[in-house]
């Protein structure tokens, strides 16, 4: 009896073997696997997510060009202290820029003590307000953005940038300095480095634009004449310096001046990167190029298409691995 059993056995294992060879043999395997990656749609979509026990929310916009048959590039751009994210669309025009392009654009919402998204701030070191009183982890919270994008499309780790303006421009050079290990390149527009704990840990390309007469954060510092709050910012000279050296440039640079700006440029940076300063004479607390903040700010320099200038940057400036 026992050697029946065995032999039943053995030809049931026999069977189960074949069986399953020919499956394979039609292209076929035993347990089914998910073989498609999720795609954001074309146009304009609203997200949440939660984060450090808060609800927090970001809009992406995805350029019909982009499909999900290649990995995207993705630029994050952080709107200014008492904005949103739909002031940072209509301000920045990159929507319009990354249709000429192919790259995905991110727009987060900071945070606030209202419930509307009016009022927000980020926390970009000593800077500003609510969320930096709040010590809100706005770090944390882009990178999981990052995530939550990963699960959705298909993008490219190598080419992810920040840029923002002013508050959102403060907290690009915080992420320069906490997020170096993710993102390939920054550039602040009429924001300085208010981060003092800055350590990078890899280098990273930077492109600043700032107006020589901006009274919220002013050019040589200090606090802005006409500042909503009471921070005695960084210079954008003590700024650009930090980065100079983080980087390991060439201390000359290439200049170019006009009537209306002057274009700096330092190279010989580690690992490819760049750092690239344009002063706006006479500029204030704008986006050049682009469209007011708010009811009554400043008017942008038209000399100037910051966005255009910015992308231009980035995709030169992949993220490189050191050696």
């Amino acid at each position: 009896m026992s050697r029946q059993l065995q032999r039943m056995k053995l030809l049931w294992f026999s069977a189960i073997l074949f069986l399953a060879s020919l499956a394979c043999a039609r292209g076929h395997s035993p347990v089914p696997t998910p073989t498609t990656t999720a795609v954001l749609p074309a146009g304009q979509t609203s997200h949440t997510l939660s984060h450090d026990g808060r609800e927090r929310s970001y809009i992406v916009y995805v350029p019909a060009a982009v499909n999900g048959d290649q990995p995207a590039p993705v630029v994050f751009v952080f709107h200014g202290g008492s904005g949103n994210a739909q002031s940072a669309i209509r301000m920045s025009g990159f929507n319009d820029v990354a249709d000429l392009n192919g790259f995905v654009v991110v727009y987060p919402n900071g945070t606030g003590r209202l419930d509307d998204n009016s009022l927000l701030t980020w926390n970009g070191g000593t800077c500003c307000a609510y969320a930096q009183v709040e010590d809100v982890d706005d770090v944390g919270f882009v990178r999981s953005i990052v995530t939550d994008l990963q699960a959705q499309t298909d993008i490219d780790m190598q080419r992810l940038y920040v840029t923002g303006m002013s508050n959102g421009a403060i907290l690009s050079h915080r992420l320069a300095c906490e997020a170096a290990d993710l993102f390939a390149a920054a550039a602040p527009v009429a924001g300085t480095l208010n981060f003092p704990a800055c350590h990078p840990s890899h280098p990273i390309s930077m492109m600043m634009f700032h107006g020589t007469d901006d009274q919220h954060v002013p050019y040589d510092g200090g606090k802005g004449a006409a500042s909503l709050v009471d921070v005695d910012f960084v210079s954008v000279q003590d700024s650009v310096k930090f980065w100079v050296s983080a980087n390991e440039c060439d201390q000359e640079t290439q200049t170019n001046t006009t009537d209306q700006f002057k274009h700096e440029v330092w190279t010989g940076c580690a690992v490819a990167t760049a750092v690239e300063l344009y002063s706006i004479f006479g500029g204030g607390h704008s986006w050049p190029g682009g469209r007011t903040g708010w009811p009554g700010s400043d008017q942008p320099v038209t000399s100037v298409s910051a966005s255009a200038l910015i992308w231009e940057f980035f995709a030169s400036h992949p993220r490189e691995e050191t050696p």
